[in-house]
């Protein structure tokens, strides 16, 4: 008996050290199933980032709280990106919902900013201009369109000959000219013009454009640069690490937008040549992912260089190749935000898509998140993905 036992005993060790040899069992399909890839289904997680925008952000007085919980503070130009995010989501499922929130916005925004859309920072007023002009296009109510108009009238007065143009960043340093102020001034611009056909709006796009291109844009690589003479010394910032998402989308925007009216070659090359540095740079988009922001005003810089590269995706006169690139870099960065930059109980998003928020919540990064989402619910229904 002990002679059988000692046997079995031998003989089971042999097949422990035999199936130490061999593949693991992890690796072996019948013994462990492979596993189940996750299912992104874009329409529903875009759906539940504007709820959770609105659940965890929205304040009583119809703006957009800074932090979750509320840390008391009001940011006017967030609430732009707030208004864009409404927008999507309406022109996406037609609620009325969406509607009513983005009435209410008119209202409360307003009030907060002292019973008026008009700003001290002429980008600020600018990103609302865009968001409301967007807004009336998707609604017609009148009111959209006339803020806008006002808004645009001020933002005009921006402009000035120091660096030998270029609109001011704010009316109290009329000297420091930078993208923020005049790439998103001509994508309003030629929106204008392409809506009430006046040649003065067409004029100011151009010339804006012209600007910009001349002075804040390596015009070999395509990089676009945040600004020029900040100190009032003339210096471009062009150090290491000073570029942003933002400012590449803008000045994508701008070019797509002069190139759908005139149909000349250079502003859709320009576009695709800051596109291609945009998602190919080590600064900007490390390892394929956009490169992270901050709670303030940073984590707005992915959303807006996302809207706007999204925006050269649907772009019909684009290349097919280029095209493919840009939907492969949307894709790999929204699936690395769901899965690893999102609290997906309560649906809050982290500035950096690589890494989980922390348990407050920050508006910036959440309209990011929002963006992309919206972005790939919009790709995903007109096709550009699976």
């Amino acid at each position: 008996m002990k002679i059988k036992v000692i046997v079995t005993l031998v003989a089971c060790l042999h097949a422990i050290i035999l199936s130490s040899c061999l593949e693991p069992a992890t690796d072996d399909p019948v013994k462990t199933p492979p596993k189940t890839p996750f299912v992104f289904r874009w329409t529903e997680i875009a759906d539940s980032s504007v709820t959770a925008l609105n659940q965890h952000f929205w304040n009583s007085g119809k703006y957009y709280n800074n932090a979750s919980p509320n840390d008391g503070n009001f940011g006017y130009w967030p609430q732009a990106h707030a208004l864009d995010v409404l927008v999507d989501a309406y022109i996406r499922t037609g609620s009325a919902n969406y509607a009513t929130y983005m009435n209410d916005w008119f209202i409360g925004v307003r009030i907060k900013n002292g019973n008026s859309f008009l700003n001290h920072f002429y980008d600020d007023m600018e990103w609302n201009a865009l968001a409301m002009l967007r807004a009336y296009k998707a609604t017609h109510d009148q009111k959209w369109l006339d803020a806008a108009l006002i808004v645009w009238a001020d933002i005009k007065t921006g402009w000035n000959d120091t660096m030998g143009g270029g609109i001011a960043w704010n009316k109290s340093k009329t000297y420091y000219k930078n993208t923020p102020a005049n790439a998103p001034a001509c994508i309003l611009a030629a929106r204008l013009y392409q809506l009430n056909q006046n040649p003065d709006d067409l004029a100011w796009a151009k010339r804006i454009y012209d600007w910009q291109k001349r002075t804040l844009v390596n015009t070999a690589t395509g990089l676009v640069y945040d600004g020029i003479n900040s100190e009032n010394d003339g210096k471009l910032q062009d150090s290491p690490g000073w570029s942003f998402a933002y400012n590449q989308g803008t000045y994508i925007a701008a070019a797509l937008e002069l190139h759908a009216i005139t149909k000349e070659s250079l502003y859709l090359d320009d576009a695709i040549k800051t596109a291609n540095y945009f998602i190919a740079d080590g600064i900007l988009s490390p390892s394929g992912i956009i490169r992270p922001g901050d709670n303030g005003d940073g984590g707005l810089f992915s959303g807006i260089g996302i809207r706007y590269l999204a925006l050269l995706i649907q772009y019909p006169d684009l290349p097919v190749s280029n095209r493919d690139n840009y939907v492969a870099y949307l894709k790999r960065n929204a699936e690395t935000l769901w899965l690893k930059g999102t609290d997906r109980s309560k649906v809050l998003f982290n500035h950096n898509f690589t890494t989980p928020p922390a348990s407050t919540g920050y508006l910036n990064p959440q309209l990011s998140g929002c963006m992309l989402m919206e972005a790939m619910a919009l790709l995903k229904n007109k096709n550009y993905i699976e």
